[in-house]
């Protein structure tokens, strides 16, 4: 049970300096993410786990985990679902609680005599390599009773900020000092290692583990013998690209 001397709201001053920082700016892959986020946010890291614990179990952050830019892992696409008005809450429940590979499940207002109105259902949709994603976009629009689908598959990305907390004290129109950098889409091949490497990673902490080394976690735990190609002693691995350490908020 979360002690009630430790402050959770996100207003509280020391968890904004947290938050502010461990959202979206704790970058690639950090042996140390706790004490990156101490020495970025100016409180003391012992201070950052117990209030990071203390919102977890409380609830007003989701999860704690590390952050991969898996664009170049799978093919993925943007997916436009042509669906029949008595059809839409339907398909809309599947893919957003079924469907595996389906993501960001939206269902749009639009203006019926405009271009393209009929696609009012908007999903990511991402399959795991060997698997054709045009196969599985047919086999899912005949799951949903789609009447026609059109799949937009990125050329190029950028990877945006998430810093809610960060950005409530940004005027509108505001800028970074540094233009998004462009992610390549190309998929690359990884061996049963790597993929060993990332579900480890990809693991969200669990409040009552101590955290202050969690980026070698599991990697010290199942005791890989990593070979060059799989090692980052102070950045990211060629084969994958790190959004960093953070947390997801329900703000």
């Amino acid at each position: 049970m979360t002690a009630p001397s430790i402050p959770i709201s996100i207003d509280d001053p020391v968890n904004k300096a947290i938050l502010a920082v461990s959202e979206d700016r704790i970058q690639g892959f950090q042996r140390d993410p706790i004490g990156a986020i101490a020495m970025a946010s100016g409180v003391d890291a012992d201070v950052v786990t117990e209030r990071l614990r203390a919102m977890l179990e409380a609830g007003v952050i989701r999860r704690v985990r590390q952050t991969l830019l898996a664009t170049s892992l799978a093919a993925g696409a943007l997916c436009a679902w042509n669906v029949s008005p008595e059809q839409l809450q339907a398909a809309f429940d599947y893919l957003a609680n079924e469907d595996p590979f389906s993501g960001h499940v939206v269902i749009r207002s639009t203006d019926a005599e405009t271009a393209g109105s009929q696609y009012r259902l908007w999903t990511t949709l991402k399959v795991p390599q060997g698997y054709a994603i045009e196969r599985y976009a047919e086999w899912l629009g005949g799951r949903i009773g789609a009447r026609s689908w059109r799949l937009m598959p990125a050329k190029r990305l950028f990877a945006l900020g998430v810093g809610h907390t960060r950005r409530r004290g940004m005027e509108p129109g505001a800028r970074a000092d540094e233009p998004a950098r462009v992610i390549d889409t190309n998929i690359v091949q990884l061996d049963e290692l790597q993929w060993r490497v990332l579900t480890a990673l990809k693991r969200e902490l669990e409040p009552g583990r101590s955290c202050a080394t969690c980026g070698g976690r599991e990697r010290t735990k199942r005791r890989f013998r990593m070979r060059s190609s799989c090692r980052w002693p102070k950045g990211c691995p060629s084969w994958v690209s790190s959004g960093g350490f953070r947390h997801s908020s329900n703000t």
